[in-house]
């Protein structure tokens, strides 16, 4: 009953008793100007035009402001009222576990959805670095690459860099059900529409859904709702994190944060650099993965995966670059793997976890160096031995790694077995000892 009366008592505080306006004065494609709020608007401030339009504050002006709609803005007139709402946080509550959200709290899944009793900000600040945690213990996975050879601890933070169609959303879906965690909150930033319910149904399924928040913006939404559903995710996962609770955020994709985040710099003015990105996406990328990661005493952690859509596995690429000086880990899903069948398609040689060696004992670590040794050789071999241009016998090490190389790739494509990160290492280790 009480947390009924606080969500009611949360809806009355989002009343507001008196509602400045301004009028329309220009359209633009793409922005509207507006005079009468110039005095009071704040950057960043949300507004309402006419009865169902809304925008954000994008440039503040001595004698207009400028607003970047969440929509078209077909049919729009000068003279427009306009609405100044304020600041829009967020109020997650812990019954919002098992839905679908759109990143100012709506659902989606058709029931009703109660807002929880204190509005968090979009843009919270990281926990003060001198007072977060290390790394807490090692995770099961549920796949057995990353119970072995690239460890995920609690708290840390990793991306997943990969191209269209590698299969990352299948890991993801992986990862929600298997990494040992007390809520999943998962950001799908600029999906296709008919991607929703698939990876809700088939991908994340009935086990993976019951114990996730799902907040989406899809690719036909504006760059204003497609960036803000970024820092929503992140603050619904702040919310469980200060409950005391671990939470596993899975953001798919940076990459389209990045770029939602450039149209709205662009309208506001800021110029391009950075191959078209403006200067503050980098700030806004890493103060946004900043906020994830190991929580200060007292509270939980943020365990987080973030992809990175990347053409060509280019790690060089703007957004891949931002983000991977700032992350505990990458890997790197190849197209040229997955097109000869193996799933998931990573390439450990050009992954790493920075939770090693510490996330392992020595025994699994001098395994674990093996494994990249053996496969690091027969990468450098492999042309020469498809060509038929190697005699079996002229290096000891070209011929274990030959012997061994099917038995490790099959491995990399292997689910964990019942017995977790320990059966995992036991398989890892017949593998290595094939003779």
């Amino acid at each position: 009953m009480a947390s009924v009366f606080d969500a009611l008592v949360s809806e009355i505080s989002t009343v507001t008793q008196s509602v400045r306006l301004g009028r329309v004065v220009e359209v633009a494609r793409g922005t509207v100007i507006v005079r009468g709020l110039e005095d009071v608007a704040t950057l960043g401030d949300r507004v309402q035009i006419g009865q169902a339009l809304g925008g954000e504050v994008v440039a503040l002006r001595p004698d207009s402001i400028t607003i970047l709609t969440d929509s078209l803005a077909e049919g729009l007139s000068i003279g427009e009222v306009v609405r100044l709402r304020g600041q829009s946080g967020l109020a997650p509550d812990n019954s919002w576990i098992g839905r679908v959200i759109d990143p100012f709290g709506a659902p989606l899944d058709g029931r009703p959805l109660y807002r929880g009793p204190t509005p968090r900000p979009l843009l919270a600040p990281a926990p003060a670095a001198a007072n977060r945690r290390r790394f807490g213990e090692r995770l099961e996975t549920g796949v057995a690459i990353f119970d072995t050879l690239l460890p995920l601890v609690r708290g840390q933070r990793i991306g997943l860099f990969a191209g269209s169609g590698v299969g990352k959303s299948t890991l993801l879906g992986n990862f929600a059900r298997g990494v040992s965690s007390d809520v999943v909150v998962i950001a799908l930033i600029g999906e296709r529409g008919r991607e929703l319910r698939e990876f809700i149904e088939r991908v994340l399924g009935p086990e993976g859904m019951k114990r996730a928040v799902v907040v989406t913006a899809t690719s036909d939404q504006a760059p204003l709702v497609r960036r803000r559903c970024a820092w929503a995710a992140m603050a619904v996962a702040e919310h469980f994190r200060d409950q005391g609770l671990h939470v596993l955020l899975l953001a798919d994709s940076v990459t389209r944060f990045a770029e939602a985040y450039r149209e709205v710099a662009l309208a506001g003015g800021e110029t391009a650099s950075l191959r078209g990105y403006p200067p503050s996406v980098a700030p806004a990328i890493m103060a946004w993965a900043e906020r994830a990661g190991p929580g200060p005493e007292g509270s939980g952690d943020i365990t987080a995966v973030f992809t990175v859509l990347v053409a060509g596995s280019d790690m060089e690429e703007t957004v891949a670059d931002i983000l991977r000086g700032v992350l505990d880990g990458h890997v790197v899903m190849d197209r040229k793997i997955a097109e000869r069948g193996r799933f998931p398609a990573i390439d450990l040689l050009r992954s790493v976890s920075r939770s090693l060696p510490d996330a392992a004992t020595p025994a699994q670590n001098a395994e674990i160096s093996m494994a990249r040794k053996l496969l690091g050789t027969y990468d450098r071999a492999e042309m020469m031995i498809q060509a038929g241009l190697y005699s079996k016998g002229s290096d000891p090490q070209i011929d274990l790694a030959v012997k061994v190389w099917p038995a490790l790739d099959a491995f990399l494509a292997e689910t964990a077995p019942p017995d977790g990160i320990e059966g995992s290492f036991r398989r890892l280790h017949a593998v290595l000892n094939t003779r």
